[in-house]
């Protein structure tokens, strides 16, 4: 998806296809939304098919219904790739339940996730990310988009527990899931490929479970810790384990490569950041933050209104699917000033809900700030500059912005 937008235009919203991933390939969605904030902060829209849906574009807005479950449920499914098409999970799967269960299987779930809990795989993660940036210190081409798809594998995979043999298999099954019409991991229709990657990682997660179980011993994983888990003094069951086991999984593989990415390119098209932040890396959390805000790789959640609901100036109607657009909360004006400049000194940029909003803000949010501070840390420590070596290619998806190829070339830091 084009992060920095380009001139500003006409927008007929009667005409507005926010469904065509080609608008997120090729095309320009921020004056859509920008035009949507402005005209139509509920924006209604029905597909070929019969299927429709509201969206909302503003941040409190988007805020509101993520964050209210009474009013907008998640039990009906959260992505827009499941629209009209109840989820079969829904009160298992932990993204598909809504509190108080969801609340308590979250807590039991999250404390191996806190910030405190993640801050000893510091090192581990150091390590690691180090290893992925060294062939780019040859000065040759290094296409950051396609190795960063591996590089939340080669982080959280010992912490899952998931053995290196298996990395790549489930990073292509994982960009399945979130891409589904791009033709980089397209197998078949769109509807294909959605069951083949949900089933083959399921199948996985639960084949996991399954010799855990047999082999008897432990080795602290996550994984290990899912079995252990407890709620309403009841273990999960192993559906339970290997469906929460398959959404960590899949959230640890969307968010950060696109983040990495996406800010990369802004400080590659920004030299005077790039400047500033190796400068003071005092910056780095900050520039952390308002890489998020300005890449807002999960663009979009999903919810269904539960009763006729007023929002946006308009109504959507009892069981309408609302599409929540993270991209343009992340943009609108009336909290961040100019949105569409990428200032790393940015005050406000943590307010950014890049990650969610309420109770299903994204639990494995500690480690992925954590990486994504390393991994800027390691790159500004490491490169005196980073220049394009080629056009970026960008993911044909609506639910996820991100990039499948973007060449560069890195300058070596002589005093690293």
């Amino acid at each position: 998806m084009r992060l920095t937008p380009g001139t500003g235009r006409d927008i007929d919203l009667d005409r507005v296809d926010l469904f065509d991933p080609d608008l997120y390939t090729s095309g320009d969605p921020h004056p859509v939304w920008d035009t949507m904030r402005a005209r139509a902060p509920l924006h209604h829209q029905v597909l070929p098919d019969g299927r429709e849906f509201w969206s909302v574009t503003r941040y409190d807005d988007v805020c509101r219904v993520l964050g209210d479950h009474r009013e907008f449920t998640s039990e009906r499914g959260t992505v827009v790739t499941h629209l009209g098409v109840d989820d079969v999970a829904a009160g298992r799967l932990l993204t598909s339940t809504d509190p108080p269960r969801h609340t308590r299987v979250r807590r039991a779930i999250g404390t191996t996730l806190t910030a405190r809990a993640v801050a000893p795989w510091e090192d581990r993660i150091r390590q690691a990310v180090v290893r992925f940036l060294e062939p780019a210190l040859d000065g040759g081409t290094f296409d950051l988009a396609e190795q960063a798809l591996r590089l939340p594998a080669i982080v959280t995979g010992p912490i899952l527990g998931i053995p290196e043999r298996d990395w790549d298999e489930l990073v292509q099954l994982t960009a399945m899931v979130t891409a589904p019409s791009d033709p980089h991991f397209q197998h078949g229709s769109e509807a294909a490929t959605l069951a083949i990657s949900h089933h083959e990682l399921v199948s996985y997660v639960t084949d996991r479970v399954k010799r855990r179980r047999s082999s008897g011993g432990e080795d602290g994983s996550l994984l290990d810790h899912l079995m252990t888990v407890r709620v309403d003094d009841a273990p999960l069951t192993d559906e339970e384990i290997a469906l929460d086991g398959y959404s960590i999984l899949l959230g640890a593989n969307v968010t950060t490569p696109h983040t990495v990415s996406g800010t990369v390119l802004a400080l590659i098209e920004r030299p005077e950041q790039f400047a500033k932040a190796q400068a003071d890396p005092d910056l780095i959390p900050n520039l952390v933050e308002e890489g998020l805000r300005w890449t807002s790789a999960a663009c979009n959640f999903m919810r269904y209104a539960v009763d006729d609901t007023r929002i946006g100036g308009g109504t959507v109607p009892a069981r309408g699917a609302v599409v929540a657009w993270i991209g343009s909360a992340n943009r609108d004006e009336s909290v961040f000033t100019d949105p569409h400049e990428f200032d790393i000194t940015r005050s406000n940029a943590k307010r950014q809900v890049a990650f969610g909003f309420g109770p299903h803000f994204c639990i494995g949010a500690p480690l992925a700030r954590l990486t994504l501070r390393i991994f800027f840390e390691e790159l500004l420590r490491r490169f005196s500059s980073i220049a394009l070596d080629g056009e970026p290619q960008h993911l044909r998806s609506y639910f996820i912005a991100g990039m499948t190829h973007l060449p560069v070339v890195a300058q070596k830091r002589m005093t690293p």
